[in-house]
C-alpha cells in the first residue's frame, strides 16, 4: 500500500504546509473580529485519550497566502512544497498521476478492498475524492481478539480536493507543488470540508469557511 500512501501524503501537502508554519501567526491574530467574507482554514484535533486535550487551529488564507513565500525550510521554499519525496518509488510519478485525473472525466479510478485496507480514489462535480481505510492493526487484533478489537484499530481518512485547487498545485515546476495558488483558489472556491481522519487516538478535521473561530 505505499503507493497510496504516497497519493495521500501529496493529498496532504498543501495543508501541511499552512498549518505548520503558520500556527504561531495565527495565534496572535485577533480572532474576535474580522472581516467574515475572509476565508479561514481550520484544523481541529481531538484526542480520545483519558485527558481528551483539544488543538485547534485557525488561520486566515490570506495571510497564509502572504506569509508562506517568506518561509524556507526544507522542501517548503517560496511558497512550493519540492515532492521528491512523496513518490512511491524510481518508476511512478504521483504529479503525472494527478495529473492523469485532473484531465479526466469523472468517474471511480482506483477501488481496492483487502484485508488490510480499503481505498477508493474517484473524481465527481470538480471534486478529487480519496477514502482509505487501514485495517492492517485490526487485521491483527482480530486473529487475537476477534472483531470487534479489529474495529476499534482501524484509522479512516478522507480527502475532498475541489479541481480548481488540484489545477493550481500543479502551476509549479516538475516535482513542485504550489501551495500559494492552491490556496488562493481554494478562498475563492468556498466554504468545504477538506481532510478527516478518524482512528482510535485521534480525530482530526480540516475545512475551510468564513468563520474567525472553528467549531
Amino acid at each position: 500500500m505505499n503507493c497510496f500512501r504516497g497519493f495521500l501524503a501529496l493529498s496532504f501537502a498543501f495543508v501541511w504546509a499552512t498549518t505548520t508554519f503558520l500556527t504561531g501567526p495565527a495565534k496572535a491574530q485577533d480572532t474576535s473580529s474580522g472581516n467574515k467574507s475572509d476565508q479561514w482554514i481550520h484544523v481541529r484535533v481531538e484526542s480520545k485519550e483519558d485527558r481528551g486535550e483539544i488543538v485547534r487551529v485557525n488561520v486566515p488564507i490570506e495571510m497564509a497566502a502572504k506569509v508562506l513565500p517568506a518561509i524556507h525550510d526544507q522542501n517548503l521554499h517560496d511558497g512550493k512544497v519540492r515532492i521528491d519525496g512523496v513518490k512511491m518509488n524510481k518508476d511512478v510519478d504521483l504529479r503525472a498521476i494527478l495529473d492523469a485525473v485532473r484531465s479526466s472525466r469523472d468517474g471511480e479510478y482506483v477501488t481496492v478492498q483487502s484485508h488490510e485496507n480499503n481505498v477508493r480514489v474517484a473524481k465527481n462535480g470538480g471534486y478529487l475524492y480519496v477514502q482509505v481505510t487501514d485495517k492492517g492493526e485490526g487485521s491483527k487484533a482480530t486473529a487475537k481478539d476477534g472483531e470487534k478489537a479489529a474495529a476499534a484499530h482501524e484509522s479512516k481518512v478522507e480527502i475532498k480536493v475541489p479541481m480548481k485547487v488540484v489545477d493550481a498545485l500543479l502551476s509549479a515546476g516538475k516535482d513542485e507543488l504550489d501551495i500559494v495558488a492552491a490556496l488562493k483558489a481554494l478562498s475563492a472556491h468556498g466554504d468545504t470540508e477538506l481532510v478527516t481522519v478518524k482512528d482510535d487516538e485521534n480525530t482530526v478535521r480540516v475545512w475551510v469557511d468564513s468563520k474567525n473561530v472553528s467549531d
